[in-house]
This record gives C-alpha cells, sequence and structure tokens, in this order.
C-alpha cells in the first residue's frame, strides 16, 4: 500500500472511532430520541404570556411548580423535567413559529399543554409529521378526541367543550325546562364548539336559542353585542366567552338588570380573574361547571393534595395560589409527569402508549373524577365534570358527578 493510501485508510479508521464514541455517548445519555438523556427531560409549551388572553399565562405557572416539586424530589428515575416555554400571545402563526422552534432548536422530548383551540390546530398537522408527542392540550375542543388515529400523537386533558354543553342543558332540563337561551360566543373554534355542542344537545328538547352574538378575540368590549341580546326574550343566557369578555359580559348583564339564568363557560369561570373584576354581588346565581378542586374555596383546606399544591406554588412559582388557571396546569402536570414515570423505555413512543392507556387518579381532580384511556379508541381522558353555582363567596357544588356521553 502506498502512503498515501495508508493515510487515507488511517483517516477513515480515525472517523470510524470518532462516530462510535459519539454514538456511545449518545447511548449513555439515555437513548436516541431527542429532548431525553440520563439526567434531563426537555418539555415545550406554547402560550400566551401577552396579549389579550394573557390571563392563562398561569397555567404554566402551575406546571411550572409541579415540575420543580419533582425535581426537588429527585426527578423521574433521576431525570429533571426541563420546561421550555414560549409567548404567543394567543395568535397562531406565532404558535407555529414556536412549535418549530422547540421541535428542531430545542430539540424538546414532547410539547405539552400549549393553549387555545386555534393556536393548537395551527400546530397539529406539523407536530403529527414529526412524531412529537403533543400532550394534554390546554383546550376542551372535542375534535382532540374525535379521531385519534388521524393524529395518534395529540391529546387533550379536560371534559371536552361538546360535553360541558351536554351538562348545560342537563341542568336547564331539570331546572328551566322550555329555556330560551341568549348566546354570547368567541368567533373562532373555541366559542363554534361548545356552541355547536350546545346546538346538538338542545335537539329533542323544548329548549331554544332566540338569539346570538359573537365577538373577535381582538374586540375592546362585548358591550353592543350584551345590549343586543338582552333585547331578546331570552330567560337563559350562555355566555361563552375567555376571561377577558367573561368579566365584561357579567358586569354588563348586572349593569342592563338583565334578570336571566347566566350560564358562564367553565374556562371563565375564575373568581379571581373574571367573578371578582366584574364584581360579586354581579356574579351571583351564575352557573358553570367544574372537575378539580377550588383553590379558592375554603371547602379543600385540609385536604392534603390543595395543601402540597399551595406549598408549592408559594415556593416555585410567582403565580397566586387561588388562581384556577394555576391549579389546572399543576393537576395536567401531574398527568405528565404519571405518564413519564409509567413509560417502559425512554422514546417518545412509549411515552404514547403510556399516556394512551391510563387509569390514575389525579389527587387534585374532584372526587369520582378520573384520568382514563384506553387505546387509540380512547381520545378523551377526561370524561366527568360537576355542576356549581356561584353563591356569596364562592362556588359551590351542585348534584352529583356528571359523566359524558362519549
Amino acid at each position: 500500500m502506498t502512503r498515501s493510501g495508508k493515510l487515507v485508510w488511517l483517516a477513515v479508521l480515525m472517523i470510524a472511532a470518532l462516530v462510535a464514541a459519539s454514538c456511545g455517548r449518545e447511548d449513555d445519555e439515555g437513548g436516541g430520541d431527542p429532548g431525553i438523556t440520563d439526567d434531563e427531560i426537555k418539555i415545550g409549551g406554547s402560550y400566551p404570556f401577552s396579549g389579550p388572553a394573557s390571563a392563562y399565562r398561569s397555567i404554566a405557572e402551575g406546571a411550572k411548580a409541579q415540575f420543580e416539586l419533582v425535581n426537588a424530589q429527585g426527578g423521574i428515575d433521576g431525570r429533571k423535567i426541563n420546561f421550555i416555554t414560549l409567548d404567543d400571545a394567543y395568535e397562531p402563526p406565532k404558535a407555529v413559529q414556536n412549535a418549530r422552534r422547540l421541535i428542531q432548536e430545542e430539540q424538546v422530548f414532547a410539547l405539552f399543554n400549549t393553549l387555545g383551540t386555534p393556536n393548537n390546530v395551527a400546530i397539529w398537522d406539523y407536530v403529527n409529521e414529526q412524531e412529537v408527542p403533543h400532550l394534554y392540550v390546554a383546550t376542551g375542543a372535542s375534535l382532540w378526541g374525535a379521531n385519534p388515529k388521524k393524529h395518534p400523537w395529540t391529546i387533550g386533558w379536560q371534559p371536552d367543550y361538546v360535553s360541558e354543553a351536554q351538562a348545560y342543558v342537563d341542568y336547564l332540563e331539570k331546572e328551566q325546562p322550555g329555556a330560551k337561551v341568549a348566546v354570547l360566543y368567541q368567533n373562532d373554534a373555541f366559542g363554534k364548539d361548545l356552541l355547536g355542542g350546545f346546538e346538538e344537545a338542545i335537539k329533542g328538547t323544548d329548549i331554544e336559542i332566540v338569539a346570538e352574538e359573537s365577538y373577535e378575540v381582538t374586540d375592546p368590549t362585548v358591550s353592543s353585542q350584551m345590549a343586543k341580546l338582552a333585547d331578546s326574550d331570552a330567560d337563559t343566557f350562555l355566555n361563552i366567552t375567555t376571561p377577558k369578555f367573561g368579566a365584561q359580559a357579567i358586569a354588563a348583564a348586572h349593569k342592563l338588570d338583565w334578570d336571566v339564568l347566566h350560564i358562564v363557560n367553565n374556562v371563565s369561570a375564575s373568581k379571581l380573574l373574571v367573578l371578582e373584576p366584574a364584581g360579586l354581588d354581579a356574579s351571583q346565581g351564575l352557573i358553570s361547571t367544574a372537575y378539580y378542586k377550588d383553590p379558592a374555596s375554603g371547602e379543600w383546606d385540609d385536604d392534603s393534595a390543595m395543601k402540597e399544591y399551595k406549598s408549592a406554588m408559594r415556593k416555585y412559582s410567582r403565580g397566586n395560589p387561588e388562581d384556577p388557571f394555576c391549579i389546572f396546569g399543576w393537576g395536567a402536570a401531574q398527568t405528565l409527569v404519571e405518564a413519564l414515570k409509567n413509560m417502559e423505555e425512554p422514546t417518545r413512543q412509549a411515552l404514547m402508549d403510556s399516556v394512551r392507556n391510563m387509569d390514575i387518579r389525579v389527587p387534585i381532580l374532584l372526587p369520582g373524577i378520573r384520568v382514563k384511556t384506553s387505546g387509540m379508541e380512547d381520545g378523551y381522558p377526561i370524561e366527568a365534570t360537576q355542576i356549581q353555582r356561584f353563591e356569596g363567596e364562592n362556588w359551590q357544588l351542585v348534584g352529583e358527578v356528571i359523566q359524558a356521553p362519549h
């Protein structure tokens, strides 16, 4: 062999050795999938830290507190959770940018709890093409569980809006049969999903919708819409809004002296962020749904899960422990932690297998409500809720837990 040939052969051997060493180091760090090593799990989320839906930023604070508590206790099989969050201002194009950055640049193991129906609709095709877990999205849109085989890497967490609408119809049939309903709804996938569920649920009943008004998330107020609805002959008001507009609608109904049964959807049922700004006097008698324990109610002061949550929030987060969005994020994060613990191996596919086959009691959920999935035919982890009524200074649970009709 010539001298030049020996040099070429030596160079090939050196490159092969470097590749082998590199592969060895990668294996030592926990496997081939991005975002997980022997000592770290990268989780990414996109939230509206700014913009018209910034009240939801508290969800990330609650999730962060749960992950920090787990890390302080040693992590998951020695792996600490690195929670990377980006601001999308509740704008779908920014959510798309964030998803690409989190997957391509940050190399996260999974996306978690990204907020908003429009934003998740904007990213779920891309995320599923990349085969990245798109977990416990912070939206109750029914589409997340409607066809799991089409988007197998995506799953919701909370009860879906169609099931929530069915709970309101069940309540009206008992308490206000023949109700004439006026509806205010957000003109996007969120508002239309809950309204569509309500329209479907009232078929075959004596309940009818007599007036509808919509608003855009960029609108400054809903005062004109509320004035029109109050002029209808409705005896029931279905308020399908996000927090800013929920508070405006409650205050407007009170100012207009509109004496109707007022149903406010779960996402705008926060005492701290909606009812107090609207005025507690204006909020008396409101009806909504619940599925997790109310951190602002004294009912759960002695509950061990609530004590752990509030202690961790004070220690690891800047969020208000009484903010229900914080406890929402905490509960979703607890569910992810259990899914990570139950992975059979440190891969994205193993995580999805764990997520799709769960039956656990998340302590912060109301008694009688579990997180349960059973394979690819079941896309709804939480399928139960309970009616609540606002009385005095707090929400009061009404009746029994209602199972969804899925």
